[in-house]
């Protein structure tokens, strides 16, 4: 089975939220959506929910699947699930990242995104259009 890395697009207020990369060197200063590799015996939803709270520090509850199952470099898939905040008032903190910011979709071409988060793009400027 090919392993799945699931990220969150959490969207608050028709904006999205975007983290920095600060590591590893390749990747340091593009922008990515939260998320990580699903563990074993959990679900994609459970690791979305786990992956926002360890990276950001708040409590989602994961939405649907958007665009498809994306290829990564390490032979891995990624799965991205639209999100939102538990308590809306919350606010998102960089606890593993170097910034975290809230992307209006006018501005999502703007930052140097990620080449798998990249692919996501059409499909969130719908969502936030």
């Amino acid at each position: 089975m090919t392993g799945v890395v699931v990220g969150a697009a959490i969207i608050r207020a028709g904006r999205v939220l975007a983290q920095q990369r600060s590591f590893p060197s390749e990747c340091a200063g593009r922008w990515e959506f939260p998320g990580g590799r699903v563990e074993p015996g959990e679900s994609e939803r459970a690791a979305v929910v786990r992956e926002c709270h360890e990276e950001l520090g708040v409590a989602v509850s994961p939405g649907r699947l958007i665009g498809g199952d994306l290829p990564l470099a390490n032979g891995m898939v990624l799965r991205v699930y639209t999100a939102s905040l538990d308590d809306p008032a919350s606010e998102p903190a960089a606890v593993e990242h170097r910034a975290v910011r809230w992307v209006a979709a006018s501005e999502l071409d703007e930052l140097p995104w990620l080449d798998a988060d990249l692919a996501l793009l059409p499909d969130l400027r719908a969502l936030l259009s």
